[in-house]
Order: C-alpha cells, then sequence, then structure tokens
C-alpha cells in the first residue's frame, strides 16, 4: 500500500521560512515521478514543484520559482520543499504526490498517490 505523509507545516509570518517534507513507502521511490501541489480555500488545485527521477531536474510554477526549492532522497525515500520568502498568497494545504511513471509532471492528472497534505499559514 502506498503512502505519502506530509509534515512541516504551520504558522509562518511573510518573508519567512518553511520546509515541508514527503515521507514515501509502499512504492519503488526512486522510479517515481514526485511533485508538490497545492489548495487554497475556494481554490483549485495547482501545481507547485516537480523532481526528476534521480532529482538532478526540477521543476517549478512561475509563481514560487526562485522562492521554492524541490528536491529528494531516494536513499531515504524522502521528498522536500523548501519555501523562501513566503506570502499570503502561499497559504494553502500543500500536498506531495507520486507517479507511476519517471518524469516531471505539471499536471496533476499524471499522479496516481497523494498525500494528506499539510496546512501552510503565511501570515501579513
Amino acid at each position: 500500500q502506498v503512502q505519502l505523509i506530509e509534515s512541516g507545516g504551520g504558522l509562518v509570518q511573510a518573508g519567512g521560512s518553511l520546509n515541508l517534507s514527503c515521507a514515501a513507502s509502499g512504492l519503488t521511490f526512486n522510479i517515481y515521478g514526485l511533485g508538490w501541489f497545492r489548495q487554497a480555500p475556494g481554490k483549485e488545485r495547482e501545481f507547485v514543484a516537480a523532481t526528476s527521477r534521480g532529482g538532478g531536474t526540477t521543476y517549478y510554477s512561475e509563481s514560487v520559482k526562485g522562492r521554492f526549492t524541490a528536491s529528494r532522497d531516494n536513499a531515504k525515500n524522502l521528498l522536500y520543499l523548501q519555501m523562501k520568502s513566503l506570502k499570503p498568497e502561499d497559504t494553502a494545504v500543500y500536498s506531495c504526490a507520486a507517479a507511476r511513471r519517471p518524469g516531471l509532471f505539471g499536471n496533476e492528472n499524471e499522479y496516481n498517490y497523494w498525500g494528506q497534505g499539510t496546512q501552510v499559514t503565511v501570515s501579513s
């Protein structure tokens, strides 16, 4: 059974930083495409970042490029999202996702498994 469990969310002031983690189990981690998505209240889920199979290539939405860094540790089955210079508009539930094939995917329909999410709240 595949499980993705996020952690690291919380409340932070604008301009601050947070580091999210996603622990995966039940899958062959190093062949899965991995990504981060977020959903703010009343809005659709949106793509945030994706990492390639080996973690050497990343892909970001324009809204977070230059502020967020996605990475993965295949030896530990962990996916990370470092978030800096946070803005109130970054407030959302952040979820990690896994696709059953390697690649960089910005479309949520490419992903097969999802975590429950962790709340990130940025105060102004």
